[in-house]
């Protein structure tokens, strides 16, 4: 069997090891092989697990021999984000602070992934504490994207956005605070979801910003997505907002193809100041490849979107200030050797343990919580973000789905957007909203631009996910992206 991780699909790796054509065994020194030819020039990984990999291979060859039945991703490498916990493993954030900081348990979402069968091959580089839309604000340094070495692969989980595309793994999994799987899913030419908010336990997440983060999987293919969601979906006791709901299967509607759903296009998005011309045509033509395969598609606006980017750096920055109190140089992580007293500890382990992005943004997030600005900002920004949901709930009043751009312009160059961070963010200016109103979004690849892949987002409303999926198979299968990165075009030469 050919081990080529970039060309195998999740399905076909469990069907090869329950039919012994391939052992798990065999599936790990393949990603290891790959990752070995590759990593040094995309660094798509803090840190490699091959204990951890080989036992979980293990236990899923003596199932085979056994002749038990197997999980639904038995076989299936995987990769997790450095702000999931995952047994004896570092979970560093991607930052100085956490650098030596060891996990003590499994991260729910991890655990599911492991119940499933997969194997566990590593944990990705990310921008330090989800900070960023480039993976250039690591502490361990930038992620290279494999379509363009000289490029960034998105952020902020940029290392498991790579790792997919350069087919060192099958399946990633990245968390989404303002757009942080779904923009390097579209830099990356990968399928990259981020379910409801609830689907997904947080539970042994990292958290950036409580009310805004979800763990997602990165994927070849939509159908691998909903098979990576039914995996890590469920209520878990142990995160208070996750979501009881009644089991699903997000394969089932898969084939239902695209006739008869109700398909918005958001106007308003279109017209941005920023969107590239060829992401625009790019995302219209999707539109007329979904009316063509018969979904009744118009247009929609979202009028108080274009303030979600101004809502987002007040919310996400307030509660990252909150959440990132805990890194204090006392109770574990990065500490001064030699402070004078306990406040110049306390001030000199974060100042030195803290990268300058997450620096600015707990900056920002202790003025907006500050007295007198509290609610001059943090309450303003809660405001709009009602309004956002309220705009998204009269959308799905008349559509199933809503299309928009997913990154406003193709991969930038790494270091083209280092020194202005306004122009940074904007590059989530597409996927704050969602997040801010909790919905589900996939992006999917729809086509190229300078060689570069071009991502269509689909959102739906809540607890939509087998809708959303339904209509990104549709398109799939109508467009299929079926070119590789020349990183991967030229390992297989």
């Amino acid at each position: 069997m050919n081990l080529d991780l970039s060309r195998l699909t999740a399905g076909r790796i469990r069907d090869a090891v329950a039919s012994r054509e391939v052992s798990a065994m065999e599936l790990v020194e393949a990603s290891y092989a790959r990752i070995g030819a590759l990593e040094e020039r995309v660094h798509a990984f803090n840190q490699l697990t091959r204990e951890i990999a080989l036992r979980a291979a293990e236990r899923v060859d003596s199932m085979v021999a056994e002749g038990a039945g197997l999980p639904p991703l038995a076989g299936v490498p995987v990769a997790f984000k450095d702000n999931m916990n995952v047994v004896g493993t570092n979970t560093t954030c991607s930052a100085r602070i956490l650098a030596d900081h060891a996990s003590v348990y499994d991260c729910t979402a991890v655990g599911r992934m492991l119940a499933a069968g997969a194997l566990p091959i590593g944990k990705c580089n990310m921008d330090e504490f989800a900070f960023g839309s480039s993976t250039e604000n690591s502490a361990f340094g930038p992620t290279h994207n494999p379509w363009d070495l000289d490029r960034v692969p998105g952020g902020s989980s940029g290392g498991s956005a790579a790792a997919v595309s350069a087919g060192m793994v099958t399946i990633a999994l990245g968390s989404d605070t303002g757009g942080s799987i779904r923009q390097p899913g579209a830099l990356t030419g990968t399928v990259a979801m981020k379910p409801t908010y609830g689907r997904v336990s947080r539970y042994g997440l990292v958290a950036f910003a409580s009310s805004l983060d979800q763990i997602g999987p990165f994927t070849k293919t939509v159908e691998e997505c909903a098979q990576a969601l039914n995996a890590i979906c469920g209520w878990d006791p142990m995160d208070a907002t996750s979501v009881r709901r009644p089991e699903e299967d997000f394969t089932a509607s898969l084939r239902e193809g695209a006739r008869g759903l109700r398909v918005g296009v958001v106007r308003d998005m279109l017209s941005a100041e920023g969107l590239a011309p060829d992401v625009r045509s790019q995302v219209l033509a999707a539109a007329d490849t979904f009316a063509e395969l018969g979904a009744e598609v118009g247009e929609v606006d979202l009028p108080h979107a274009k303030y979600g980017l101004d809502a987002y750096y007040i919310i996400g920055p307030a509660e990252a200030s909150s959440n990132l109190a805990r890194f204090d140089g006392i109770r574990y992580g990065y500490r001064v050797s030699d402070p004078n007293d306990v406040v110049d500890l306390y001030m000199r382990s974060r100042a030195e343990g803290f990268g300058a992005e997450s620096i600015r943004r707990i900056m920002i997030g202790t003025y907006a919580l500050s007295a007198g600005y509290y609610e001059a900002y943090y309450g303003q920004a809660q405001k709009v973000r009602t309004l956002i949901i309220e705009d998204f709930a009269r959308a799905f009043e008349r559509f199933d789905v809503l299309l928009t751009p997913t990154s406003p312009t193709v991969a930038f160059r790494i270091g083209e957007k280092a020194d202005d961070p306004l122009q940074m963010y904007l590059s989530d200016v597409y996927t704050i909203p969602a997040n801010l109103a909790g919905i589900p979004g996939v992006s999917i690849p729809c086509g190229l631009s300078e060689g570069l892949p071009v991502g269509l987002q689909i959102l739906g409303p809540h607890f939509s996910e087998s809708t959303v999926l339904r209509a990104a198979a549709a398109f799939e299968e109508a467009r299929p992206f079926d070119v590789v990165p020349p990183l991967v075009g030229e390992l297989a030469a």
